[in-house]
């Protein structure tokens, strides 16, 4: 009975070891500092990541205004999509953006992903309602947006990445999902930009968008300069 016993005492101590190593790698890449406000203290390459703004704030996103003070129509306009295009829709919210897409794509998909349970739901229930069976409602995780690898063209983040808790590990596992030509197009309010009235943390500048995702596989290939108050930033992978 020994054996056995020992072996179960190995194999417990193998995979704790294992499971804090593979932590350890994890917020090897992060620093933590005291939270500012709306601040989670987390830090990655210099930027304190902010708190996500909650389901409950849906009605925000779908403010009538918004159209008019973030140019919606342009932004759609210059998306690098195609009838047939699969679209990730990365911190759907609401879908927003993802019903203004699905009929872009209609040969093609729109994965609504949200790590809110409430949001999932919400988006399903409307893609149902609105009859777009191309809008693919998709719990996401913090670490990963739990799509299919290599299978997508276009990954589409509004107002998002700056809330992603951990941005190294999502952006890899964004790499994955995406075709060898697939693209990341990031629209964040523009940090630059005092007058913007935007919270701090919930706004970014193009140097620090590039610097991200530039250590992450991804370069700058377009800053669309046509929104008024929002980056149109898209990245491509590198080989």
């Amino acid at each position: 009975m020994k054996k056995p016993i020992l072996a179960l005492i190995f194999l417990t101590f193998f995979s704790i070891n294992y499971g804090c190593q593979a932590q350890t790698a994890t917020e090897e890449a992060y620093t933590f500092t005291t939270p500012s406000r709306d601040g989670t203290g987390k830090v990655y390459l210099g930027r304190e990541i902010s708190f996500v703004m909650g389901f409950a704030g849906k009605d925000w996103l779908e403010r009538a205004e918004r159209e008019r003070e973030e140019g919606i129509a342009m932004a759609l306009k210059n998306l690098p999509i195609d009838s047939g295009s699969v679209v990730a829709d990365i911190g759907a919210g609401s879908g927003y953006y993802t019903f203004r897409i699905a009929p872009l794509v209609p040969s093609g998909k729109v994965y609504a992903v949200d790590i809110q349970a409430d949001a999932v739901a919400y988006i399903r229930a409307q893609s149902k309602s609105l009859g777009m069976s191309n809008v693919i409602a998709v719990q996401g995780a913090e670490q990963t947006p739990n799509l299919p690898e290599g299978e997508v063209d276009l990954v589409i983040m509004v107002d998002v990445y700056h809330e992603l808790a951990y941005p190294k590990e999502m952006l890899g596992a964004i790499y994955k999902a995406l075709k060898p030509d697939g693209k990341i197009l990031l629209l964040e309010y523009k940090g630059e930009d005092p007058s913007i009235p935007i919270k701090p943390l919930h706004k970014m500048t193009e140097k620090q968008a590039k610097k991200e995702l530039s250590a992450n596989g991804f370069e700058l290939i377009k800053n669309g300069k046509f929104l008024p108050i929002q980056h149109f930033l898209l990245f491509r992978k590198t080989p």
